[in-house]
Formats: structure tokens, C-alpha cells, sequence
């Protein structure tokens, strides 16, 4: 593909604003990565943002409602010029838009970069309508990124969309991300146990500080006490990419999603040590341990005279699932009590939305809390660094978005959420 036409980011004093008021997910309640309806949008800010991990790259975007036609855009492009008229802002109706959320697979970065290709995401919008020139790109055109892809696939961004990637630290939009989810979003917490999703209602007032889990290929554990102001205060190396490396090694499963579809299938009791197995099939009450109870993840093949070949895929990949869960549930505790943290968010893409996988860090931390803590769960799990380096655009003031088009520009001042927020009185 041939580079085109792009914005070019500049540095100005006037901005549009990302308005989240009345933000709301739309859809059924258990769409996953569904997207977040802005109805009182008014001003553009086409713009998008990449999370380019070891495993998957996560990708956020911004576009305006799917009813409004291309002939609409292009026409109030053309005819009404976005920018500074008379060294004033020039005002808008409000045309609402939303934040989508897409995935790809690192190891088929191609695919990512002909999806954002094919929508013109590099231009600022969602569809051709955005870029009208033939022309190779400003030098200066960048995308917001984070995660060690942003640094390891910079050049091929450039080759192949003409753009930069600008580089945002990653624990900083895990924490931004969070944050406005937690924030703005309605319905987007909830707890997960026995198979039951209840949504959390949030007190913004009340909502720091929190520990945020963050389950990619590694785990990691940062302490929040407010916007920017947070700590990384534990982690372990036991993580999703545990349990696809083993899984994928054990099962011989193709993808990640293949080897969690699998898990549903299993039953762990054939490869994992249960309480019940060393005291005959009875529990250990006193000290609260059910006969269910696993003992030793695994535990259960040192004493059976059979090779990899006579237990179950479906069996391992459920064992490897709760042995992985578990420990991330009950580290994740046992550092919440070391800070005095009452609430734990989990996200990252290990999750997936997957029932099972939800139910099991939930009692792990139900377990060793004695009930006093309960763990809660994000839909927009594995985007939190997507969202923050989006967030990012404004935060750096990197805000206005310049369209060349024969001969016109139209600039897009871009606003700053964090002073919007801090103005505006929260009610989730």
C-alpha cells in the first residue's frame, strides 16, 4: 500500500474537547469489547491509538455515528471548514460519535495495518472520506502507541502508512485507561462469581486508591491513588503467556482462543490433586478446606503410569487454567492486604471475558480474603493501554489535526480530559 495523505499533529493553544458526558455502552450486556457511545459529541477528534503487545496488538479508535453518511461528512468538510474563523472557535451541532475497540495478533501485524489502511484510521477518520490527497504524508504525522511493539514495529508503521508512532510508557496508560473507564463509564465494572455478573456501581468520590491487575503475557500490580499518581508494587512472571506457552506445548492448540474453548470441555479432577484424594474423598474442615479443594495443580499424574498422550487436552487445558488463575487471584490479595487496598480491578487480555477464568480468580480472592474482598472485572479488559495512550493526544497537547485539501486546512483543536473531568461533578 502507498502512503497517504495524513493529519499532521501540531501544538496549539485551542483544543477540542472529548466530551464524556452521558458516555454510555450500548449493546447487550454481554457483548464483549463492546463500543462507547459519546452522544454529546460535537467536536472531531479522529484520531486512534495501538497497544502493540508481545502477543496481541489492541487498537482504539474514534468515528462518528454509522447513520451519518460520507456524502454528510464530506460536505460539511468542504463547505464548513473546521479551525479558527476570526480568531475565534467556530461552534458545531452535536453529531455524536463512538470509541471502537479491535484486536489483532502481533504475529499478524499486517492485518492490523490493513484494517487501519483500509478505514483510513492514519488520516484521522473512518473511511475514505478522510483523505483526499495523493500525496505521501507530513513528516510529521504520528500515532499514538504503547507496549514494547511501539518501539519494535516503529519502522515498519513508517514503511508501510507513512506515519510515526509516538511512543507512550505503558504502566501510564494502563492507569489512564483504567481510570476513565472507572470514571466515565457506566456498567463497565462488575463481579463475576459462581457464574453470576453483577455490575458494581462506582463512587468516584471514594474510588481511590485501588490496585489494578493487569494479566497479559506477564502480570503486573500497580497500586493507584489517583490520576497520574500511582506505583507498580508487585507482579509475577506467571501469566497468560504461562498458560498459552504450556498450554500450546501440552495440547498442541493453534491459538489462544482455541486452547480457553477447550478448558470448557475439561475436567481437571483426572490431573490435578484434590483435598478429597489425600483424605479420602472427605474434607479437610478444619482449616476450611472442601474435599474439591486442589491440593497440587498436576499433582495426580505423578502417581499414574501414563505418558502426555493418555490425559485430555480439554483436561490439561483446564488444569493449567485454574493453576495460572489461582495464583494470579491470590497474589493479587495478598498484595492488596500488604497496601490496605479494598478494591482489586483485574483486566488484561488473559481474561477474555471467559467465565470460568473470572470465577476462578474470584475465589481465590474470596478465599483468602475470608469473604472480605471480592475481585472486579473490566468489559473493556484488555484495551486499558489503548485507551490511555488515545487519552494521550490531549494530555501532551498534541491537538490539532491538520487536513490539507486543495488548498483548504481544517484544523481540530483537541481538549484535555483530565481538566474536563476534574471541572465536571462525576454521577455513575
Amino acid at each position: 500500500m502507498a502512503p497517504t495523505a495524513c493529519n499532521c499533529i501540531h501544538r496549539s493553544s485551542s483544543r477540542p474537547q472529548l466530551d464524556v458526558s452521558k458516555a454510555e455502552i450500548r449493546g447487550n450486556v454481554e457483548d464483549k469489547y463492546p463500543s462507547i457511545l459519546l452522544p454529546n459529541q460535537s467536536d472531531d477528534i479522529s484520531h486512534l491509538a495501538l497497544d502493540i503487545g508481545g502477543s496481541l496488538i489492541k487498537l482504539a479508535y474514534f468515528s462518528r455515528h454509522e447513520d451519518q453518511s460520507v456524502r454528510d461528512k464530506r460536505k460539511r468538510s468542504i463547505n464548513e471548514p473546521m479551525g479558527i474563523s476570526n480568531g475565534s472557535r467556530r461552534s458545531y451541532p452535536i453529531l455524536g460519535g463512538r470509541l471502537h475497540f479491535v484486536k489483532f495478533e502481533t504475529s499478524k501485524i499486517n492485518e492490523c495495518l490493513d484494517f487501519i489502511y483500509s478505514k483510513q484510521l492514519h488520516c484521522g477518520g473512518d473511511g475514505l472520506e478522510s483523505c483526499y490527497s495523493s500525496a505521501v504524508p507530513d513528516q510529521n504525522s504520528i500515532i499514538k502507541a504503547t507496549g514494547g511493539g511501539s518501539y519494535k514495529y516503529a519502522d515498519l508503521f513508517k514503511e508501510r502508512l507513512g506515519v510515526s508512532i509516538d511512543k507512550e510508557d505503558e504502566i501510564d496508560c494502563l492507569v489512564a485507561g483504567a481510570n476513565f473507564l472507572l470514571k466515565a463509564i457506566h456498567h463497565e465494572a462488575f463481579t463475576h462469581i459462581e457464574g453470576q455478573k453483577e455490575f458494581v456501581q462506582i463512587d468516584t468520590n471514594d474510588l481511590f486508591p485501588y490496585l489494578l491487575v493487569n494479566i497479559g503475557s506477564g502480570v503486573s500490580m500497580i497500586k493507584v491513588d489517583g490520576d497520574g499518581k500511582f506505583e507498580r508494587v508487585s507482579g509475577t512472571n506467571v501469566g497468560g503467556g504461562t498458560y498459552w506457552g504450556l498450554g500450546r506445548l501440552l495440547t498442541k492448540c493453534k491459538s489462544f482462543d482455541e486452547l480457553l474453548e477447550l478448558s470448557q470441555k475439561g475436567d481437571n479432577r483426572t490431573t490435578d490433586m484434590l483435598v478429597g484424594d489425600i483424605y479420602g474423598g472427605m474434607d479437610y474442615s478444619k482449616i476450611g478446606l472442601s474435599a474439591s479443594t486442589i491440593a497440587s495443580s498436576f499433582g495426580k499424574t505423578i502417581s499414574e503410569k501414563k505418558e502426555l498422550e493418555g490425559y485430555k487436552p480439554e483436561d490439561i487445558s483446564l488444569s493449567l487454567l485454574r493453576m495460572v488463575s489461582y495464583n494470579i487471584g491470590q497474589i493479587s490479595y495478598l498484595t492488596a492486604l500488604q497496601f490496605g487496598l479494598k478494591r482489586i480491578f483485574f483486566g488484561g487480555f488473559f481474561i477474555r471475558g471467559h467465565a470460568y477464568t473470572m470465577d476462578t480468580i474470584s475465589f481465590a480472592v474470596h478465599f483468602w480474603s475470608k469473604g472480605e474482598a471480592q475481585a472486579m472485572f473490566l468489559r473493556h479488559e484488555g484495551f486499558l493501554g489503548a485507551l490511555g495512550a488515545f487519552m494521550s493526544y490531549e494530555k501532551h497537547g498534541l491537538d490539532d489535526f491538520m487536513v490539507h485539501q486543495g488548498g483548504i486546512s481544517m484544523a481540530h483543536p483537541l481538549g484535555d480530559l483530565n481538566e474536563k473531568a476534574s471541572a465536571r461533578s462525576w454521577n455513575i
